[in-house]
């Protein structure tokens, strides 16, 4: 998790009366809300409301939010070219599913409407990645401002909308465990590492609070799972006049990250971001290549023993790979090598730096391709190795 933070007013200690001072309508107390991980066990913030946070006027079902995925007849290679994407939707209701398991589930949103609802993801950590645009995240912690190439990471449970200015375009992964910074980037003491490819500086969470004071019918759309549930609150939960602690969104630029490289080519797990139950998030930024003079700059070819292996490409010309584009998923599961393209060990020899960028997803079962992902997919790319 990100580094403690404390924002607006709060007491002495945990767990007494805040009183009132006046500066707000009413008389009494704020209203402490904790907000855990882990049952007690994990990281934790505490929030004080305006009212309490449990006030809720209204609960009605609202429908499904269900994954399909679809089982292949055949392994083999997939590349998803996904940038062409008609835009639905707003940054909730415009999800598309690409691709996912237990663990994990790999979606697209190309919105075409402002986000009007809050939303509330309350079984799965999200990452949001923007491919385009900027904007502000909304929570009760204060407003997160947001730009292109940014991972904005959503605590589950938090409540949100997001706003953009001018177009939207988002890749979100929805961790079903807890996202977590890698442990071996941490020191004991729980500081990063000297050597960890970010430092807390990186990392930025919310700087103010807005505290909204509006007590009329508020709905939140709530996703369980697959299931949607509308909460009409009596009030908004913005109503928050201070919170400390570790849990809250927090945003890291993908061209922050300081990339780890070394005489010949090092394996991905350099590159990684973020650690989950089930996979790891690793961001493939632009970087120095290999200085041997026999180095083969491409990745070599491997096969993934016990790990499915998915790339979403965002930027620059990838040297190893051939027909993809912004945009482009290629997924390379379990059992099959893959490599570099024919032709490109042999481009890449004069080569001292690649501009690339590109998130990576390694996930320890098996990704299955969704109905909407496999219309995006070409099929003929897994002989995409043969030369001619």
């Amino acid at each position: 998790m990100p580094a403690y933070l404390r924002l607006g007013s709060i007491p002495a200690k945990r767990h007494t009366a805040h009183r009132r001072d006046g500066g707000h309508k009413g008389e009494g107390i704020f209203y402490e809300e904790v907000v855990t991980t882990a049952g007690f066990g994990r990281a934790y913030s505490i929030v004080y409301h305006l009212r309490p946070p449990t006030r809720v006027a209204k609960i009605e079902a609202a429908g499904t939010a269900s994954v399909d995925f679809l089982t292949q007849l055949a392994l083999r290679h997939h590349h998803v070219k996904s940038g062409a994407m008609p835009r639905i939707g707003d940054p909730i209701t415009g999800r598309v599913p690409i691709m996912g398991n237990d663990d994990v589930v790999i979606s697209r949103c190309r919105p075409a409407l402002a986000q009007e609802e809050l939303f509330r993801n309350v079984s799965a950590d999200e990452v949001i990645f923007i491919p385009h645009g900027h904007g502000t995240l909304h929570t009760m912690f204060g407003p997160l401002p947001f730009r292109q190439y940014d991972y904005v990471v959503i605590p589950r449970t938090t409540t949100y909308r997001l706003v953009f200015e001018g177009n939207a375009d988002l890749l979100i992964v929805e961790s079903i465990g807890t996202l977590t910074i890698p442990p071996h980037y941490l020191n004991p003491d729980g500081q990063l590492r000297l050597g960890a490819p970010y430092s807390e500086r990186d990392f930025h969470g919310p700087t103010q609070l807005h505290t909204v004071d509006k007590e009329e019918p508020t709905p939140v759309l709530v996703k369980d799972g697959s299931r949607l549930t509308r909460y009409v609150l009596s009030q908004h939960p913005f109503d928050v006049v201070g919170w400390d602690g570790m849990v809250y969104p927090f945003t890291f630029n993908a061209d922050d990250f300081e990339p780890i490289t070394g005489r010949i080519h090092q394996p991905p797990p350099v590159h990684q971001t973020f650690d989950a139950p089930g996979f790891v998030l690793c961001t493939f930024a632009p970087r120095l290549l290999d200085s041997d003079p026999n180095a083969i700059k491409v990745p070599y070819a491997h096969s993934n023993v016990q790990a499915d292996e998915v790339l979403y490409y965002v930027r620059g010309r990838f040297g190893s790979r051939r027909g993809v584009e912004e945009a482009s998923f290629t997924l390379h599961p379990r059992g099959i090598p893959h490599g570099p393209h024919p032709g490109t060990i042999v481009a890449s020899k004069d080569v001292k730096f690649t501009d690339e960028l590109a998130v990576m997803l390694d996930t320890f079962k098996p990704l299955l391709l969704t109905k909407q992902g496999l219309e995006l997919d070409d099929a003929s790319y897994p002989y995409s190795w043969v030369d001619g």
